[in-house]
């Protein structure tokens, strides 16, 4: 089924989010996660896209077998790094062969040894190009990034949100933010995307801190901010794994039980192809209708 046809019909819609491991032995283990993970029955899963387009053969066939074999609706993810127009062709001719209806259609980020972006000779420069492009030859439900804190390389939020109208104008469906964790930072974005008259969904996007080093390098990569105040908890904490997971676990079921009070049409989990951190926040969800107890770690 078509995601935005799913988020019309059922709101809030969830989602979880996974990437294409390296070997067979990490395949394995992801499906194991998955299957748990649909106990929860998200509406939806997606499954990302490596930079430079590195693992786009393995998401045609993640996606694939998670829609057949584990009988959840699918989202693959595809990006303009790296391929021409016939070989973005090809991969969505595959997506469409596997009987995926939906697609997160992205830029995506250079190789990891190219410090910039630097578009196909033959391929597209922007998103916004990727989207038109498909809408025109395709009836893919298309989803497109948006970014409450602006998007790392764009000068000015202006501007930022100038290139998020054009592929909204260009045919995306629907819209999931870059990670946050400050709530008011995306209150504050989905006003100013009214104002410039996007009117399609505007699905949060969620990563529970997990360990204090991975989320420093993601933050770095993606331009997002953590409050001070978090910051200063786990790093305080840093040396104790378990202690920073429960803040982590802590503060996405706050943002969650706020983001769902304020009505937003969805949540998207950024699982990190783990299933403990995302369950116990949906166990909280279901079970309490407040901010479940203290971890001991924050003040109550």
């Amino acid at each position: 089924m078509k995601i935005h046809q799913l988020i019309k019909n059922h709101q809030p819609c969830f989602s979880f989010e996974f990437f294409p491991p390296k070997d067979d032995a990490g395949f394995d283990a992801l499906f194991e996660t998955i299957r748990l993970l649909k106990n929860l029955q998200p509406d939806y899963v997606s499954v990302t896209y490596g930079a430079g387009g590195s693992t786009r053969k393995k998401t045609v066939e993640l996606v694939g077998r998670i829609k057949t074999e584990i009988g959840l609706e699918t989202m693959a993810h595809l990006t303009c790094a790296g391929a021409s127009r016939s070989e973005i062709l090809r991969v969505v001719e595959g997506f469409h062969s596997k009987g995926i209806e939906n697609i997160m259609a992205l830029r995506g980020d250079p190789p990891q040894k190219q410090r910039t972006f630097t578009p196909h000779p033959e391929g597209f420069r922007y998103a916004s190009e990727l989207v038109q492009f498909l809408r025109s030859h395709f009836d893919f439900s298309l989803g497109a990034a948006c970014y409450p804190e602006k998007h790392p390389e764009c000068p000015t939020f202006e501007l930022d949100l100038e290139n998020l109208k054009r592929k909204v104008d260009g045919g995306a469906d629907f819209l999931i933010s870059q990670l946050f964790f400050d709530n008011h930072d995306f209150f504050s974005f989905a006003e100013k995307t009214w104002k410039e008259g996007i009117r399609i969904p505007l699905i949060a996007g969620i990563m529970p801190i997990l360990s204090v080093p991975q989320i420093r390098r993601f933050t770095q990569m993606c331009g997002a901010r953590i409050p001070p105040s978090l910051s200063r908890l786990i790093e305080t904490f840093q040396d104790d794994p378990k202690a920073v997971e429960q803040c982590g676990i802590y503060h996405a079921t706050s943002q969650c039980m706020e983001l769902l009070e304020q009505k937003i049409p969805g949540i998207h989990f950024y699982t990190l192809n783990r299933s403990r951190a995302t369950w116990t926040i949906f166990e909280n969800l279901k079970n309490e209708k407040k901010l479940p107890p203290s971890p001991g770690l924050l003040p109550s």
